[in-house]
């Protein structure tokens, strides 16, 4: 294990909500999207349901986004003023199910605030153990998805939004094909 598993579920929820709108799709159009989506990765606390919200949760998706691949002092800089943003303020909890867990907001805060301390928290992990290049963009030549690489030796280079490494891979074959046969 590289991270302390929320962080490891809140940098998954981080990628998640970037590949919500790689490859020129948007998968968070309705308030219903933004609903499935918090349920499947299991986001907790209030909720304000309206079309504010969904485009405060874009907004963040966009500055995510952008720091999944920006540099160590870029990334830093972003974190930094997230977790200023919305006072975070960390504290151990347990709840549903989880052991004990850092949150640095109130349930109660505005979802944004939320996911945006969530995503920092996890982000600062990444920068304290100096493994920014766990984040990294998929290398299909047709595809825009951020990646999270946990593996021990480093070596995911696909995302999980689509068939990419499969893709990869058949090609990769077809090609040595073509050259033997």
């Amino acid at each position: 294990m590289v991270f302390a598993p929320d962080t490891e579920v809140a940098l998954r929820t981080v990628v998640n909500l970037v590949n919500s709108a790689a490859n020129g799709r948007e998968g968070l159009t309705t308030l219903q999207d933004l609903d499935k989506f918090l349920a499947a990765e299991g986001f907790t606390g209030s909720r304000v349901r309206d079309a504010r919200e969904l485009a405060s949760v874009h907004a963040l998706r966009g500055e995510l986004a952008a720091l999944w691949t920006a540099g160590e002092d870029a990334a830093v800089t972003t974190v930094n003023r997230l977790l200023r943003e919305a006072r975070a303020l960390p504290q151990l909890v347990k709840h549903d199910g989880w052991d004990w867990h850092l949150h640095a907001t109130l349930p109660a805060a505005p979802l944004a605030d939320r996911m945006s301390t969530e995503a920092a928290m996890a982000l600062a992990d990444v920068i304290r153990s100096k493994e920014m290049d766990r984040l990294r963009a998929c290398e299909a030549a047709d595809c825009d998805a951020a990646v999270l690489d946990l593996s021990r030796n480093r070596s995911k280079r696909y995302c999980d939004t689509g068939n990419c490494a499969n893709r990869a891979h058949v090609a990769a074959y077809r090609a040595r094909q073509a050259a033997t046969g």
